[in-house]
């Protein structure tokens, strides 16, 4: 169900959408959850964020970046410097938005485990939607390892088998290869009838993706990969607010520590699970 300044919302009030704007709005309608907005103009902003992040994960995957472990991680140098821990920190003098859009541009330079991967379809999605100028005042000072993202991604988790498109998923694959621990599972994004698209493996349907992790287990393993009720999304109303910035916006930023764990293809959840834990010391 959705609501607009607390009533209910109606089809007509966002004009003509495509097709996709409408599958996205008939599974909120869907679901059990009240999903709420001050304005048709916040719904709207998600909406073409959530189409956004499904475009970015069909063109990486028609692009020729390839899955690698954070060892073999690799890149543009002219845009990133690859960390002994194999994240993406920007090179001095780059503009953010540029070295985004670079993986695309020159995609056969580029190889990264699955949870960075997710990461950086969703920077460029939103940079597409927000445009340069913002994308850049909101995102000076990129670093992309892991889960680990700038705070005005706003990226939360909830526990849920009720999804939409665009939202991240996990497929854990509890009994992996010891020998291929990136193959631990896969997350993928959400996209439309059905289908997934995870770093590695493709565009796939559900049943696809755990078939594939299954012939990726430990030798003697019992316990089928499957989907988990974990659910990753950026906060739509947290970037919404900053579509129209003025030119001078100076975001106040907090300064995350980034967790060097080296466990490629883990789920949020997990990252979040470190990440409280160096806190908590």
């Amino acid at each position: 169900m959705i609501q607009i300044s607390g009533r209910p919302f109606e089809p007509g009030e966002l004009g003509e959408l495509d097709r996709i704007d409408n599958a996205i709005l008939q599974r909120m309608n869907d679901s059990p959850v009240v999903y709420t907005y001050d304005s048709a103009g916040e719904l709207y902003f998600e909406i073409r964020l959530r189409k956004s992040i499904m475009d970015s994960s069909e063109m990486m995957n028609r692009s020729r970046m390839k899955f690698a472990t954070f060892k073999e991680t690799r890149g543009n140098t002219n845009y990133w410097h690859v960390t002994e821990i194999g994240g993406f920190q920007l090179q001095p003098g780059v503009k953010p938005s540029d070295a985004i859009q670079d993986f695309y541009n020159n995609s056969a330079m580029y190889a990264f485990e699955c949870a960075g991967a997710i990461i950086i379809i969703y920077y460029h999605a939103v940079l597409k939607v927000i445009g340069e100028q913002f994308f850049n005042e909101l995102f000076p000072d990129l670093y992309i390892y892991s889960w680990h993202s700038d705070t005005d991604l706003g990226l939360t988790n909830t526990y849920t088998d009720h999804i939409l498109p665009g939202d991240v998923v996990y497929f854990d694959n509890p009994d992996f290869d010891p020998d291929t621990p990136e193959w631990r599972g896969e997350n993928a994004v959400t996209m439309l009838d059905g289908y997934f698209f995870g770093h590695g493996l493709g565009i796939l349907r559900a049943e696809q993706i755990i078939n594939r992790l299954n012939r990726l287990r430990r030798r003697g393993a019992t316990q089928s990969a499957y989907l988990k009720d974990l659910v990753v999304k950026p906060s739509y109303k947290h970037l919404a607010k900053f579509s129209n910035l003025s030119r001078t916006y100076n975001p106040y930023k907090w300064n995350v520590v980034v967790i060097p764990h080296n466990e490629d293809s883990i789920p949020y959840d997990q990252y979040r699970f470190y990440l409280s834990h160096v806190f908590q010391s």
